[in-house]
């Protein structure tokens, strides 16, 4: 993605990253805004865990937040390197693991950077609830495989555009149940299976894997499902 000039183009959208940014504060709170987030993290963190030997791997987590998913990375043996272009989530990521005392590299700085710095140098790559973010969800793919090592592993998470994703995702999500703040997803960024597998294809990765992840509010957790309709997952290889 680049500019008319040649030059890279920001792949974020600020207001993005401001209605995020606002959320800081009660990130790690289980029972605030990011309840839902916390749900899926056993799940996520499960998906990678059975993909990838986490002890001693060094792994990126990519649009890393409050830090939820990184710290339980580095919490199961991971040397964890996570990045976010939100100054105030990184800023609440770095005083949670100063309280907790798990030791994550957190920075502000944006994936297409770091893989300009560092191709070929991490084990695993997450990204996880963030390319339904983004103007350009196939550049961040291509950075997230330029940073893996071969034989390396991307996991990503997003959301299916289909009508059951509409429906619980933002009618439920938001609009009824209040799980999520209004305006948190746009239906039109939803991406779909297929497109993703080709973005992985362009890449030179090799899709291994997509499950569901459905989030049960009513136990308040989530697990890994054979339906994609809603939420996923994909783990894809650098050969």
């Amino acid at each position: 993605m680049t500019t008319p000039h040649g030059a890279p183009a920001a792949n974020f959208r600020q207001d993005e990253l401001d209605r995020f940014g606002a959320l800081a504060n009660r990130w790690w709170d289980p029972d605030g805004p990011q309840k839902p987030l916390h749900a899926l993290n056993p799940a996520r963190l499960g998906y990678v865990a059975a993909r990838v030997t986490l002890p001693g791997a060094r792994v990126l987590d990519v649009g890393c937040g409050g830090g939820l998913l990184s710290e339980a990375l580095a919490k199961a043996g991971a040397d964890v390197v996570a990045i976010d272009l939100a100054p105030e989530l990184v800023k609440v990521a770095r005083l949670h693991g100063l309280e907790s005392g798990v030791d994550v590299d957190y920075r502000v700085q944006s994936v297409e950077a770091l893989a300009a710095e560092q191709p070929g140098s991490f084990d695993a790559v997450t990204c996880m609830e963030m390319l339904e973010h983004v103007p350009d969800p196939a550049a961040i793919l291509h950075a997230c495989a330029t940073l893996l090592k071969p034989g390396g592993r991307l996991f990503v998470s997003t959301l299916n555009r289909t009508p059951a994703a509409f429906a619980l995702a933002i009618v439920g999500a938001e609009y009824i149940a209040r799980l999520l703040p209004t305006g948190t997803h746009r239906y039109s960024e939803f991406i779909k299976p297929s497109e993703l597998a080709a973005w992985l294809r362009e890449t030179g990765l090799a899709l291994e894997d997509v499950s569901g992840l459905r989030y049960e509010p009513w136990r308040n957790a989530a697990r890994i499902v054979p339906r994609t309709d809603v939420n996923y997952l994909a783990c894809a290889l650098k050969p």
